[in-house]
């Protein structure tokens, strides 16, 4: 068997190519300055007094094994993080690849803001440069769209798959250890035991146990998601999982009043506006809602925008088994409607419904949005494999879409069932609208952002708002909308369940760029310096022990 060389330092760096050395002047700096202040700095910590002594000796051994998960995502994104530090001569590049974890803007589409460097390829740093689809679809592997495996290229040139517990082995032993560390310290057995799976399962890329440890983890009081997780780092398949790390802290009031929406999949499914044979799957009826304080963000969940909920397991044997988690984070969120979503919302939402924009409807959405998760379908219905594989590269946009859509629709149907009042339900609505303005700053780069201009296009030709011009305000359609979710959302599903690319390509490419009129008032809300995200102060220094 030919040797196969392990030369790469994780990653092969050939797709970056040196062109010039950055011209240093105050124009450029000033430039990289404004893109860093898109982001607004918001600290977080909660408050941590509570916790036992044991508890509290914990946290820092997760955070030494999320800053690895870190390194390990710089090395899937980018390279190696010194490396790139030491190319860089101007302070606001280094601190802008920091947020970007790379010399690529993630809210400017994967561009360049540094000379030195082509655009990010569009398999980050999972596949080779030069290697294409073509090639790809030829190659005959089982593992090689695990997305668990790095593809690399042998001695003789061909490709080849390597296991993420091979690639990633010194670090994941360095994890491993950690995580028994601490697993010592826990008090909780349930957390205990799950620390030792995950441990184990960072070494072997087998995160079964793992995952149903963590589901019989019910009164826990931290939190911990560390591993392989998104696959929107793979913006040419969609199917490689990129490395994240969450450190949490559970509020059990929350928790205790989303209790009443728990198990309520299955309604929701045999609900959904598609024919019988969309909606035959059979989601676990054991979904769980918990809410927590974040502590601290680690990989690839760090890079650019930050995410507000999670919902796990994602392995689909697994969650049939178990059931599923929504995770809905309060203070990250809290800061983006406070900080975000409030101005945007007293700039673009019409003054008659400036009362329904809500802090308690964005928070419910988004707990919706997880909810949603795990509905609708995964198997399509005319023998073509799992939608994601017959979507392929689209998979990850047209199932944003759907989980955006789903929530709306779940909102209607707890209004329908009495859940919600009139007031509830339009003030998700319009809080929604408002929220699609501060989505849609992110750009049409990524699935979400692309699923964000679907929606905005879809709205507009339903008439789901109305534009003011004395105000150059929207007002939001209650009824219109109700009736468009449904329509859009069954359209989806259905392209969802045929497996239809062509029909996914089509919707992508009419309705995934942001019209002119929009382009417009995101300029305004620009120019009127509202931050697009946040990032965090954060670490062991800000904890309020």
């Amino acid at each position: 068997m030919k040797r196969i060389r392990l030369f790469f330092t994780i990653i092969i760096l050939s797709s970056v190519i040196l062109k010039s050395c950055q011209p240093v002047d105050s124009e450029y700096r000033q430039q990289l300055q404004e893109k860093i202040d898109q982001y607004e700095e918001v600290l977080l910590t909660t408050d941590l007094s509570w916790l036992s002594d044991s508890e509290r000796e914990i946290i820092p051994l997760l955070m030494t094994a999320a800053d690895i998960i870190d390194d390990i995502f710089w090395l899937q994104s980018y390279g190696p993080k010194e490396e790139l530090m030491e190319l860089m001569d101007i302070p606001e590049a280094k601190k802008y690849a920091l947020i970007n974890y790379g010399p690529w803007g993630r809210l400017e589409g994967h561009t360049a803001f540094y000379d030195s460097f082509d655009d990010k390829p569009l398999g980050a740093q999972f596949y080779p440069a030069d290697m294409d689809s073509q090639e790809f679809d030829e190659w005959d592997d089982a593992d090689k769209d695990n997305p668990y495996t790095l593809i690399r290229r042998d001695e003789d040139g061909g490709l080849v798959s390597f296991p993420y517990a091979k690639a990633y082995e010194e670090q994941n032993m360095k994890i491993s250890q950690l995580l028994k560390e601490a697993a010592k310290l826990a008090d909780y057995k349930p957390f205990a035991k799950y620390l030792k799976e995950l441990a184990e399962a960072i070494i072997t890329d087998d995160y079964q146990d793992a995952d149903k440890a963590w589901m019989q983890m019910k009164d826990n009081n931290i939190d911990f998601i560390l591993r392989p997780l998104d696959t929107g780092e793979d913006r040419l398949f969609g199917y490689k999982a990129a490395h994240s790390s969450y450190i949490l802290v559970k509020d059990h009031e929350w928790s205790t009043q989303l209790e009443r929406f728990a198990g309520l999949a299955p309604t929701f499914q045999a609900s959904l506006p598609v024919p019988e044979k969309y909606r035959q799957e059979k989601p676990a009826d054991d979904s769980e809602i918990f809410v927590y304080d974040a502590l601290y963000y680690a990989g690839h969940c760090n890079a650019g925008p930050k995410i507000i909920a999670l919902h796990l397991p994602q392995d689909s044997k697994t969650a049939s088994i178990t059931g599923t988690r929504s995770m809905q984070l309060k203070n990250v969120m809290e800061a983006k409607f406070d900080e975000i979503l409030l101005p945007i919302a007293d700039m673009m939402i019409h003054p008659e419904q400036q009362e329904y924009i809500s802090s308690d409807a964005f928070f419910l959405l988004t707990a919706f949005h997880e909810i949603a998760a795990p509905l609708g379908i995964t198997k399509t219905v005319n023998n073509k494999g799992t939608v994601s594989g017959a979507l392929r590269g689209h998979h990850g946009t047209i199932d944003a879409t759907v989980t955006d859509l789903m929530a709306l629709y779940l909102i209607s149907q707890l209004h329908q069932m009495g859940e919600l009042t009139n007031r509830e339900l339009k003030e998700a609505y319009v809080t929604s609208f408002a929220s699609v303005m501060r989505s849609s700053r992110f750009g049409a780069a990524g699935a979400h952002g692309i699923a964000g201009m679907i929606r905005f296009n879809l709205f507009e030709r339903e008439n789901v708002f109305s534009r003011c011009k004395e105000t150059n305000t929207y007002l939001v359609n209650v009824k219109n909308m109700k009736s468009a979710v449904e329509k859009a959302l069954e359209k989806m599903l259905i392209i969802q369940g045929d497996g239809n690319y062509s029909a996914a390509d089509d919707i992508i490419k009419n309705d995934g760029t942001m019209p002119e009129s929009l382009k417009t008032d995101i300029d305004r809300i620009n120019d009127a310096n509202i931050p697009v995200d946040v990032i965090f102060k954060q670490g062991e220094d800000y904890l309020k022990f």
